[in-house]
């Protein structure tokens, strides 16, 4: 378990472990990390926009060599602290810090609908991977993630995307799409849907709406319901990808 003095603060967006309040978005994003580890066996992988760390401290069960890059300075002392294993670089996305050809697969979770240049980080991502390796990437699926409006409501998101939008995404950069898949609730997850009328998601945004991060009084039972979510509560799969919550993609440098 974290210490308060170890985690970093809760912005609103960056999903950290060890935080009841947090913990259906920790589950969920930890599940696509799990889904797309077998692709890291054996590799050196960098993850473009590492956040807390938590998933490349995953990554580094699997993989011998992880590089964790971030922009953000106390993002990067934090991981480097937390997560000993990783070699922790401070980067922007924009122009990797790594010569051309040197990693054999790029992780990129959560990341790319913050980004203001998506096909310039692509370009960037096809740059410093070796010939056949891979990019990994999840984002939110626009059509359920804000499916009423073209403009993020997210104020930290510059661009979300369909299925079809991040193929065409990744294609147009010169990337094969060996893979696009989505991620669905699973049953246990379902079950809280309909017990908190029809969303487990709207429950909570009921909660923290109007208040600053880490702010909210939340109701016990809910609390209880949010913190028992596991990492296999979540699925991910190739049927009905419109549908699904979050896009988990694998593309391919030729």
């Amino acid at each position: 378990m974290t210490t308060p003095a170890e985690a970093l603060h809760l912005t609103g967006e960056r999903t950290v472990p060890d935080v009841p309040e947090e913990n259906y978005w920790f589950r969920r994003h930890e599940a696509a990390y799990a889904a797309l580890l077998p692709y890291c066996a054996g590799a050196t992988v960098l993850e473009a926009g590492c956040g807390e760390g938590y998933g490349a401290g995953l990554i580094a069960t699997s993989a011998p060599r992880v590089l964790a890059l971030d922009y953000d300075e106390p993002t990067t002392a934090h991981v480097a602290r937390r997560y000993p294993a990783l070699d922790v670089i401070r980067g922007n996305l924009a122009c990797l810090p790594l010569r051309s050809s040197t990693v054999d697969v790029v992780a990129n979770f959560q990341v790319i609908e913050h980004l203001w240049d998506q096909g310039g980080f692509l370009a960037e991502c096809l740059r410093v991977l070796k010939p056949g390796g891979r990019l990994l990437v999840t984002t939110p699926n626009r059509l359920t993630f804000t499916p009423d409006s073209d403009v993020p409501l997210n104020p930290y998101h510059t661009r979300e995307l369909s299925a079809a939008e991040l193929d065409e995404l990744l294609r147009s950069a010169g990337f094969g799409v060996e893979l696009l898949h989505g991620l669905h609730h699973g049953a246990a997850v379902r079950a809280l849907d309909e017990r908190y009328g029809g969303s487990i998601i709207q429950a909570q945004l009921d909660v923290v709406m109007g208040s600053l991060p880490g702010q909210a009084t939340w109701p016990a039972d809910l609390l209880a319901d949010v913190d028992s979510i596991r990492t296999g509560d979540f699925v991910v799969h190739g049927e009905d990808v419109d549908a699904s919550l979050d896009l988990v993609a694998v593309a391919v440098r030729p």
